[in-house]
């Protein structure tokens, strides 16, 4: 199993011979609570000290290789986003952005939900504490690092709820990866609070502005095939395997030349969101990619000629 989600499992099980178990999804059976807690719930880094009086973080990560997860920790809230839990996701992803280690990011939700969106009762009892930044170039947004353009690809492994403000982080990602019986929706429609987290600004690009705002107008919930079909969801899969699903898709794009991902990934969001005319996002897509032929192309095409890739494999 080279999964990174199997060596998760492999890697726990050499340190626990306890027997105390947690039943999660069919997916991973019977997982001694211990590997559960460690690696998909309040893990090693989830707690700042230990004992009784253990500070719980909100957002907890994981480094595996050059994949970096990051876990939204607020089961008890379907993990909706508060300004100290936005302030450690932004700062998760702009470490992520930063550091020449890590190629590729999956953001999840611990307890079987992504994220029910901005934490209302926070909103509703401390409002005259809610500071908004102004300035959209700057950060951290309401939910946190929704505002970044991140250099680097970005995974959403969505359970359960994806709504309101957890639509516009899964937004934020490059793939999201839906669970069958997970829902996404405009949901905040019902209760008179904006989209101010690029839901307007990214959900008529991804999917067009007919069906953006069919969603945005009725916040009408959207099941998993639905969201196949429009485009929001990129992958479907079984209820329990979005987040080991995410991290084999992780592992894939970052086993590939790096220079090259990210120049066409680069190109394509300029093209898509920057470029004012159709000869200038052509010129930014040549002058974006050329640095590449001499980096990475040259060396590829001598393993394609000494045999490897033929026939289309990937392995």
């Amino acid at each position: 199993m080279h999964s990174i989600a199997c060596r998760i499992i492999m890697n726990a099980v050499e340190v626990t011979t306890k027997t105390n178990v947690l039943w999660t999804s069919p997916l991973f059976s019977r997982i001694p609570r211990e590997i559960n807690n460690k690696y998909f719930s309040r893990s090693s880094n989830t707690e700042e000290g230990q004992g009784a009086g253990a500070t719980v973080r909100n957002v907890v990560s994981e480094k595996w290789g050059s994949v970096l997860a990051v876990g939204i920790n607020r089961p008890e809230v379907r993990n909706a986003v508060n300004q100290e839990t936005a302030r450690l996701l932004f700062e998760e992803l702009s470490a992520f952005d930063s550091d020449p280690a890590l190629s590729v990011a999956v953001l999840h939700g611990v307890g079987g939900n992504f994220c029910a969106g901005y934490d209302l009762k926070e909103l509703g009892h401390h409002s005259a504490s809610l500071k908004l930044e102004q300035d959209v170039a700057k950060g951290p947004a309401p939910m946190g690092p929704s505002r970044m353009q991140l250099s680097k690809p970005m995974i959403a492994a969505i359970s359960g709820y994806a709504v309101a403000g957890g639509l516009e982080l899964a937004l934020l990602a490059d793939l999201r990866v839906v669970e069958q019986s997970a829902i996404m929706g405009v949901f905040c429609r019902r209760f008179g609070v904006p989209l101010i987290d690029g839901g307007t600004v990214r959900l008529p690009r991804l999917i067009g502005l007919s069906r953006a705002l069919d969603l945005i107008l009725t916040g009408r919930p959207v099941a998993a095939q639905e969201a196949l079909a429009f485009g929001l969801a990129n992958r479907v899969v079984p209820d329990g395997q979005a987040l080991q699903a995410a991290l084999e898709l992780a592992e894939q794009i970052s086993s590939f030349p790096q220079q090259c991902l990210r120049a066409d990934r680069s190109s394509a969001c300029y093209s898509a969101f920057d470029a004012p005319s159709f000869s200038q996002a052509m010129q930014y897509e040549f002058h974006n990619a050329t640095p590449v032929i001499q980096a990475e192309s040259i060396a590829g095409a001598g393993r394609f000629n000494s045999g490897t890739g033929r026939g289309g494999t990937f392995s």
